[in-house]
Formats: C-alpha cells, sequence, structure tokens
C-alpha cells in the first residue's frame, strides 16, 4: 500500500465518502472483525453478517438471543452469547459449537491467546481452554468485567471490581491481585508486556506497571471509556469517551504517569469507537452522530469517511494488512473502505 497522505492539497482532504462501500445490516451492529478478507459484522442478536472481498453478503445464526461478547484473531470469530453458548465462526461461515454452560447463564466475555487458547466467563468464573482441549477455571470476587491475554507467556488477567487479577491457568502458583478501587470492565496489556490497563465503570481508565505494581491514573473523561486501541509498535492507547480521540503515552518506562495525552480529531460529538492502524500512525474514530474520520497521529491530519447524521458508529476495523477499514453504526449500516 502506498503511505497514506492525509495532508495534500485541501480539496483532496475533505472526503472519501464517494470511496466507501456501504452494505446494509438490517440491524443494530455491535462489533466488526476481518476474517482475512471477510469482514464479520457481529449484530446485537442472534447473527453475524459476513461481506467478501467482492461485496457479496450472506448471514450466518449463530445464537438464539443477544450477542455479548466476540473476539477475533483474524482467522475466526469466538462469539458469547445470553443463551450461555460459545461459538466459533470461520471466513466461510462455519459455525463450530465450543461449550455450552451447563446452567445457561450468560458468557459475557471472551478472549484469544496467540497460540489458539480461549477464555471465557460467566458470572465471578473465568474459563480457559488450551491448545490441547483442557478446561481450566479460576472464580475471582466478584462479575467478571474483562478479560485479556499477556501477549508472551499463558497469563490472563481478569478484570473486576476492585481491581485486576492475573491468573496463571498452567501453574499451581497463586494468582497476583492489582489492587484500584471501583468497578473494572475492558482490560488490555500492552503490546511490550509492560502495562495493564483498564477502562472503568467511571469515567476513566486506570494502569499498573507491571514490574513494580505502579499505579497509573487516567481520568477527566465526560463519559465512560467503550472503545481502546493500541497505536502501531504499542507507544500510545487511543481511547474514545470524550470530544477528541485522547491518546495516552506509553513509549517510556513510566508510561503515561506524569504526561498529558494528545487530543485527535475533535468534533461537537462525542467519541464512540477507535480503532488504530496496525502499521502506519493513523487511527479511525467513529462518532455518537455517526461521523467516521481518520487522522494521522503525527499531526493530525484528518480526513472524512463517512458524513454525520446516521446512527452513532458502534465499532471500526482495520484488516491485518492495513490496507481497509471497516465500520458499522446502531443503525445497521456498514461500509469498507479500501484505501
Amino acid at each position: 500500500m502506498d503511505e497514506f497522505d492525509p495532508a495534500g492539497p485541501a480539496d483532496s482532504i475533505a472526503s472519501v465518502t464517494d470511496r466507501v462501500r456501504s452494505f446494509d445490516i438490517g440491524a443494530p451492529a455491535g462489533a466488526v472483525y476481518f476474517l482475512g478478507t471477510t469482514l464479520a459484522v457481529v449484530g446485537a442478536e442472534e447473527t453475524v453478517t459476513l461481506i467478501d472481498r467482492a461485496g457479496e453478503t450472506s448471514r450466518v445464526d449463530v445464537g438464539s438471543g443477544a450477542l455479548l461478547c466476540a473476539a477475533s484473531d483474524g482467522k475466526r470469530l469466538v462469539i458469547g452469547g445470553d443463551d450461555g453458548k460459545l461459538s466459533a465462526l470461520d471466513s466461510c461461515g462455519k459455525l463450530q459449537a465450543l461449550a455450552t454452560d451447563p446452567k445457561r447463564r450468560w458468557i459475557d466475555n471472551v478472549a484469544l491467546h496467540p497460540d489458539g487458547a480461549i477464555a471465557w466467563s460467566v458470572g465471578k468464573v473465568a474459563f480457559v481452554r488450551g491448545t490441547k482441549g483442557d478446561d481450566k477455571s479460576f472464580e475471582v470476587p466478584s462479575t467478571v468485567g474483562g478479560l485479556a491475554f499477556a501477549p508472551k507467556g499463558m497469563r490472563l488477567a481478569i478484570a473486576h471490581y476492585n481491581g485486576v487479577t492475573l491468573w496463571f491457568p498452567n501453574m499451581a502458583a497463586n494468582a497476583e491481585m492489582l489492587e484500584w478501587a471501583g468497578s473494572h470492565l475492558g482490560v488490555v496489556f500492552s503490546p511490550d508486556n509492560k502495562f495493564l490497563v483498564t477502562t472503568m465503570h467511571e469515567p476513566a481508565m486506570h494502569g499498573w506497571r507491571l514490574a513494580d505494581q505502579q499505579h497509573m491514573r487516567m481520568s477527566g473523561y465526560p463519559g465512560r471509556v467503550r472503545s481502546i486501541s493500541w497505536t502501531a509498535g504499542g507507544k500510545g492507547l487511543a481511547t474514545s469517551g470524550a470530544d477528541s480521540v485522547i491518546v495516552w503515552p506509553f513509549g517510556s518506562k513510566d508510561g503515561p504517569m506524569g504526561k498529558q495525552p494528545s487530543m485527535l480529531a475533535p468534533l461537537q460529538a462525542r467519541v464512540s469507537a477507535v480503532a488504530c492502524h496496525p502499521k502506519q500512525d493513523l487511527l479511525a474514530a467513529g462518532y455518537s452522530d455517526g461521523t467516521v474520520l481518520m487522522a494521522r497521529i503525527t499531526d493530525g491530519a484528518e480526513i472524512l469517511v463517512r458524513r454525520n447524521g446516521k446512527g452513532a458508529v458502534s465499532a471500526l476495523a482495520w484488516s491485518g494488512d492495513g490496507e481497509t477499514l471497516a465500520f458499522a453504526a446502531e443503525d445497521g449500516e456498514a461500509g469498507v473502505l479500501t484505501l
């Protein structure tokens, strides 16, 4: 791909909306992922819509109720729902049943390890299925808010009320607790494995430097942070929750401690979704008024992908090669832009 250049002549900056292919999913979308070159749009209930490179769409019934969580490794999409079922879907639409909770309790979090292991949660219990098919479980003090595998080694972060538990499923050692008051929801490791960050029920994030458990407070948001994404190389963490994309610096050993974040792509609307390009210093931002922008992280140069006046943007995703950006919205529209 040619290096993206949003800082060209003024008339070329305005918009690439005419290059976006739009699709009507027919229902609100909760997440989007690329399975190779196929786009998977996860609906709020029951169905996933697959869109191939040629623009052909197909719908796959994946549950009998609300779809509560999804994760992808670029090859398969793993989905959990309020019917107590955990399933995997490939780019051809083949659905595989992975697990069913005996009491049909909600499966509300899922995470994938690079080696193929899967984690999911039911209530206070987190489960891990290794590559050999063996299941292990661990109960935390309160309902699981989020799950994330460390980028190196077999370590699972389990977010819950008043902190995060770090569990090593393959070791007999006791789990490690990182404490901070409040309800912790989403959780993510930094790509270099040095930091752990959670989104919270309150309009804030919290982080820890894993080497010494030093706290990192990231507050000041007007709304809850629902979407986060690491920049290429992991030197910054882009977040939703404000009327600009807030990018926290993680390039030094202290992370964002004592530093101010940068603010990109300001609008008179709340940022609802963010996705950083996998290779370039570029990000996409979706807003509560339906706008989608691309912004260059180094200088803030912007380009319009989707105009406002439609449903709020619920999800964004880049293809693995960075050639294609996809978005989905609460009004059932999905769009694909090839750079």
